[in-house]
């Protein structure tokens, strides 16, 4: 007898990510930080999503902040970097990110590889021809396992040019990742051609939070235990630094939350601003 195949769905969190993205977009004041609703037209939830207790308005606002500062950040450096010329983008741990699908504009001068598991990218690939989006030329998606699989042999197999510089952006994975294996990645993106930039996202440890974000960083730690998906890898700025440092990386910085407050959120009068907590290692290769 044949055995029926699991249907592919998308990791939770992508999924949490892009509703909080969408939630922006429908009940936050303007000017918004970012428009994305397309994550919501794929995921297509019923009409109760609002009563999930991750998406509570008032309880996730600060979090639902640090996702559309995320969003934000990347997108202006890929623009910024295609506007000097670089024509390749390599989103690792990409979810459900939609920028090819805001920025078609941006997104065809481009070669866009996503990275991720297998599940997410078949489910997304199927959504974006159903939903009419379509998958273009330029975009690859490139599926590994980041246990087992090495995301750079894949990504040659699917077109990329080492020739060539490119954008790497890699937000919502280190915290899931041992330092090792950060490190191995840094490594690998250092071997990029000149020119090629790189924005990472990292995680501070409890003590370096505001107190008012602690509770949600336990909160969060308890419920990533619970789901079998710990967090393991948490950075003070120096010490990703000296990580960038170590693998090869020129003109390294680091961009904190008070910086993207200061960038996006300055002026609003409605309290919103992102949670302490993720911030931005940015490298020139």
């Amino acid at each position: 007898m044949e055995q029926n195949k699991k249907n592919a769905e998308p990791d939770n969190t992508a999924v949490r990510v892009a509703l909080w993205r969408a939630l922006h977009a429908q009940i936050d004041p303007l000017p918004h930080i970012v428009e994305d609703e397309i994550g919501y037209k794929l995921i297509a939830p019923t009409s109760e999503w609002r009563q999930r207790p991750d998406m509570h308005p008032d309880f996730t606002k600060r979090l639902r902040a640090s996702i559309v500062a995320r969003a934000r950040f990347i997108d202006d450096l890929v623009i910024a970097e295609c506007e000097k010329g670089i024509s390749q983008y390599v989103i690792l741990g990409a979810g459900l990110d939609t920028f090819a699908q805001r920025r078609p504009d941006i997104a065809s001068q481009l070669q866009i590889f996503e990275i991720d598991q297998s599940d997410t990218q078949t489910w997304k690939q199927q959504r974006l021809i159903d939903v009419g989006f379509g998958v273009p030329e330029w975009l690859h998606f490139v599926s590994v396992d980041f246990e087992v699989t090495s995301w750079w042999e894949q990504i040659l197999k699917a077109g990329f040019d080492t020739s060539k510089p490119a954008v790497v952006a890699c937000a919502g994975v280190t915290l899931y990742l041992t330092k090792d294996a950060i490190m191995a990645t840094l490594k690998q993106i250092a071997t990029l051609a000149p020119g090629s930039k790189l924005a990472m996202a990292f995680y501070l440890p409890l003590e370096l939070l505001d107190d008012q974000d602690k509770p949600l960083q336990l909160i969060a730690e308890k419920g990533a235990n619970a789901a079998g998906t710990p967090f393991v890898s948490f950075f003070a700025p120096s010490e990703i630094l000296a990580l960038a440092h170590e693998a090869g990386f020129k003109n390294i910085k680091t961009v904190s939350t008070n910086d993207l407050a200061e960038l996006y959120f300055k002026g609003r009068a409605d309290n919103f601003s992102p949670a302490s907590g993720e911030e931005f290692l940015v490298a020139t290769v």
